[in-house]
């Protein structure tokens, strides 16, 4: 009798119900109105500062600001390149200098804000490449932004030197 029970208490295999199909991922509202702001200078119809949204790239900075002057030259320019927060867009300036009035635009000068750099725009940090860029955005997103520069000793893989190179680069 105990045998024929505890061959009834075991489990019997059940199929499991279908699954339904996976709808494709949408961009949270967060980041769908994150904005840059860049100021498009130099030859070009309408110069002026501009808000874009996260992601843009300098060909989007220049259309916004009404397209190059008549006889101006992008040629210095990498149109296809991401804009970062704050940088200035000198159009038709010869290669790796200003036009009169306008510094150089370097975006590797520009500073980062910790809350709404891309992991392509950390990884132009000094020594941050592709994992501690993921590693920045994690931390970010985990706990809900950066409140300091300070908190970026909390991220793995930054220590005391890396952070001294990092700090005057970025803001929150």
């Amino acid at each position: 009798m105990a045998i024929f029970f505890v061959w009834r208490s075991q489990p019997a295999p059940e199929p499991l119900p279908a699954s339904a199909p996976m709808s494709p991922l949408t961009p949270t509202p967060s980041s769908a109105t994150a904005k840059v702001t860049v100021h498009v200078a130099g030859k070009i119809r309408k110069p002026g500062v501009y808000r874009l949204p996260a992601g843009a790239r300098v060909t989007d900075a220049v259309a916004a600001a009404g397209g190059v002057s008549r006889g101006a030259s992008t040629d210095s320019l990498n149109l296809a390149r991401r804009v970062i927060d704050g940088e200035q867009i000198v159009v038709g300036a010869p290669s790796g200098q200003a036009l009169p009035g306008y510094p150089a635009a370097d975006p590797a000068a520009a500073v980062l804000d910790l809350n709404s750099a891309t992991p392509d725009q950390l990884e132009q940090l000094p020594g941050v490449g592709e994992v501690l860029a993921a590693r920045i955005a994690e931390f970010r997103t985990s706990r809900g932004g950066f409140t300091t520069v300070e908190q970026l000793r909390e991220v793995s893989g930054i220590g005391p030197r890396k952070f001294e190179e990092i700090k005057p680069k970025v803001r929150v």
